[in-house]
């Protein structure tokens, strides 16, 4: 067999299997990093037996066998105390087990992905940390997604797994009654990844990118939580928004908001998903912020069918979206949703409480305060507004649009949320 039949396996692999993998281990061990590294050993071993022998018959049985066998080297070679025996043990009978492969490995990312997102991790290394560990992703591609040099996160993800095993954070899923609490962070986490990728166009234009990987995990999270109707809400906010990806630049790069976007660009099958999963959330009945988030964009998405936006049904929908999750952005396109409903003083009104030292650097709140000035005839501080938020932002795209609105050259404004 050749080499790259076996690369190609093993990159299979890596790509379907690598958290069901890593969480097997870590969850009996109570050490990711360990994990890790036993995993990739595993994978280095592959590499080189595999081209001789074959690529076997059950990979994951082979990596696993493989990767428990390090382990439990590793921890023999460091002389095991008492209370590191029950794991190794048990290590030992359920990988064994496992390689005889009658069912499934237990899908374990799910306590994977709540350890990740657990209190006592530092809030910046938690959507990192995810991606890392369930995804696979490597150091230098998560930290170019975050702005921060390699060794910065590289820094920060070895503290938040070495305080995984030092605090000795157990893998389990939450009990009903902090559920909500936890599986929010999980869901913060994720969805700060997507926005994160959202923004970077030069990322995106290379491959699927960070928004790509998020909405991997947010497919994963609607399989592990198929009840929970928040997942099913953040997905179907992503789907939505990765729908009109295609429709939001002009082929010069140039930033078109989401009102003067031509429907016939947007994915209706991403679209048609997207409203299945807001279908199937509202099933349970129990309305939160993502639900809230995604029925704004389902509205924006039925002018593909009617030809208009329902700007007072947007309204109310950031009514209930300041209430339930109340924040800047959400104030800001309940403002936009105002003014276009014909609300223009009450919509100034809002973003005039908004102002302050929070917002003096927030470039969306200086694009919407120019749009809204606009509509109530304030021209020159409507551009000034809008030099402003130009100033604030690195994408040439999205600065040209708003220079064209200083030149009012421009129209429209709102634009599918971005975190």
């Amino acid at each position: 067999m050749s080499d790259e039949v076996a690369r190609t396996a093993i990159e299979a692999v890596v790509r379907e299997s690598y958290g069901r993998l890593i969480a097997f281990l870590a969850a009996r061990s109570g050490d990711v990093a360990g994990a890790e590294d036993a995993l990739s050993e595993a994978f280095l071993g592959a590499l080189r037996t595999w081209p001789d022998e074959g690529v076997p018959e059950k990979p994951e049985a082979w990596l696993l066998h493989a990767a428990r066998n390090r382990m439990i080297d590793d921890v023999r070679h460091r002389q095991v105390r008492q209370r590191v025996r029950p794991w190794l043990e048990q290590l030992v009978a359920e990988t064994a087990a496992s390689g005889a492969w009658r069912e499934e490995l237990p899908d374990e990312r799910l306590k994977l992905l709540f350890v990740c997102a657990h209190p006592a991790i530092d809030p910046v290394a938690r959507t990192p940390l995810m991606l890392q560990t369930v995804l696979g992703l490597e150091t230098a591609r998560i930290a170019s997604a975050f702005l921060v040099s390699p060794a910065a996160m590289e820094k920060r993800l070895v503290r938040a797994k070495a305080k995984i095993r030092t605090a000795g954070i157990p893998f389990r899923v939450p009990e009903p009654a902090e559920w909500v609490e936890r599986s929010a962070f999980v869901l913060d986490a994720v969805y700060s990844a997507y926005t994160a990728g959202w923004e970077n166009v030069s990322e995106a234009a290379a491959g699927r990118g960070l928004a790509g990987e998020a909405m991997v995990l947010g497919r994963v999270l609607v399989r592990l939580m198929p009840e929970d109707p928040e997942a099913r809400g953040l997905l179907a906010l992503m789907l939505h928004c990765e729908a009109r990806r295609g429709a939001r630049r002009t082929s010069e790069g140039e930033f078109v908001p989401l009102d003067r976007q031509d429907p016939a660009r947007w994915d209706r099958a991403m679209i048609e998903e997207a409203e299945e999963q807001l279908r199937r959330a509202a099933q349970v009945k129990r309305l939160g912020r993502f639900q809230l988030e995604a029925a704004i964009q389902s509205i924006h998405a039925h002018r593909a069918v009617t030809g208009r936006i329902e700007w007072r049904e947007i309204a109310l929908l950031y009514e209930g979206l300041v209430r339930v999750a109340p924040g800047i952005g959400a104030e800001i396109g309940r403002a936009v949703a105002l003014a276009e409903s014909g609300e223009v003083e009450v919509a100034l009104a809002r973003l005039d409480a908004l102002a302050g030292e929070r917002v003096a650097s927030y470039q969306p709140y200086w694009a919407a305060r120019g749009h809204v000035l606009e509509l109530v005839g304030r021209a020159e501080e409507a551009r000034e507004a809008f030099r402003r938020a130009a100033g604030l932002t690195e994408d040439a795209g999205w600065r040209g649009y708003l220079m064209g609105r200083v030149e009012g050259s421009h129209g429209g404004l709102e634009a599918e949320r971005e975190g």
